[in-house]
């Protein structure tokens, strides 16, 4: 079974083809790093209006490279949520209209969901040469997801069955990356940059605090992007009243580095330290990450020495956001759920995981 896969939440316009949740045909992806990067972020309108150019060259060029026709896919699946409602919107119309024209079933899935499945992606055709995982992780699984939007530690007991065992209360993880890079002076994304800039650094330089939590799973990355602003600015030899943004004029390459090294130090020690608690507590048969940090190599190394079990990571190219993991969800979707009437498809920009796992409980039964 064949699903085209379509992503447009954020900044990047994405289709790919997959073959029964497994096996890749075709990953495109068309970036906005360079237009977004001008204003150190994302700027939703001008994400919407890119999306509109991309999104008819993006699903057509998938098409091509996997050598198929409209008569080849079985089923299209398409991001509604979460994300910046102006890209959604570009993305799902675009699913929906396709799913009419062509008499396609069409199923809403998740975005932070559907980054898990990246992993499930094991084969490719032979135009293709990622370094994939051997096997798919095995149920039940301990997902560590972090991004730029979203930190949580997720057990699932099977496809669409899962339980959040706990969250960051303030900043992602990928947020605080990308604060952290602002105060460095290094550029967007943050998590990239760190993580260049940390090779060349000392991690110890600079002792950095991790938040102390009453839940054994919830995260905490504010009071660790203030304790380097502030260790920052002592550094430097200003006081906390001196703007951040004029920080890293006042900064040597080492001095950058060593803070760059030191906060992702302290950044991935935390996530692991919840994960290895969380395996510990309950014994999943496998461990995946998932999201755009997943493809950060200091968070990777740290999660196999900590963890007595074997983990297999998704390429980095599958790890930030793209279509291959919307339409590997989508093939186990349409396994166990209807399709939705493209003409009552609506965006969800601020859908968490737990509520849509609650509506469809019950909507559906347990």
């Amino acid at each position: 079974m064949k699903i085209l896969g379509i992503e447009s939440s954020c900044d990047d316009t994405a289709a790919a083809i997959v073959q029964d949740g497994h096996r890749l045909f075709s990953h495109v992806v068309s970036s906005q790093i360079d237009i977004h990067a001008a204003y150190g972020g994302v700027v939703p309108e001008i994400a919407a209006r890119s999306h509109i150019e991309a999104i008819g060259p993006v699903v057509e060029k998938a098409l091509g490279d996997a050598a198929c026709t409209w008569d080849d896919i079985d089923a299209i699946a398409v991001t509604y949520a979460p994300g910046l409602i102006g890209s959604l919107l570009v993305g799902t119309l675009a699913a929906r209209t396709l799913a009419i024209i062509h008499d396609k079933p069409l199923y809403p899935i998740h975005h932070v969901e559907a980054h898990v499945y990246a992993n499930f992606i094991t084969d490719q055709s032979p135009a293709l040469s990622l370094t994939l995982p051997q096997a798919q992780p095995q149920f039940p699984l301990l997902a560590l997801i972090v991004s730029g939007g979203h930190t949580q530690l997720v057990l699932f007991q099977g496809h669409g069955d899962y339980e959040l065992l706990g969250q960051t209360r303030d900043d992602a993880v990928g947020e605080a990356f990308d604060k952290v890079a602002k105060i460095l002076g290094l550029p967007y994304p943050g998590g990239p940059s760190i993580s260049q800039a940390a090779r060349e650094g000392d991690d110890q330089a600079y002792q950095l605090p991790k938040a102390r939590l009453d839940e054994p799973y919830a995260f905490s990355f504010s009071g660790l992007k203030t304790a380097v602003l502030r260790a920052v600015q002592r550094e430097v030899g200003v006081d906390t009243s001196f703007p951040s943004y004029e920080l890293s004029g006042r900064l040597t390459a080492s001095q950058r580095h060593d803070f760059a090294a030191s906060f992702q130090r302290v950044a991935v020690e935390t996530l692991v330290d919840k994960t290895e608690r969380a395996y510990h507590d309950y014994a999943p048969a496998s461990v995946v990450i998932a999201g755009g940090v997943a493809a950060n190599t200091a968070l990777r190394h740290e999660l196999s020495s900590r963890l007595p079990i074997a983990i297999e990571y998704a390429p980095l190219t599958l790890c930030t956001d793209n279509a291959a993991m919307v339409a590997a969800l989508g093939y186990y979707e349409t396994q166990r759920l209807a399709a939705t009437d493209p003409y009552e498809l609506e965006v969800l920009p601020s859908l968490s995981m737990m509520n849509r796992r609650s509506a469809q409980v019950s909507n559906d039964g347990p």
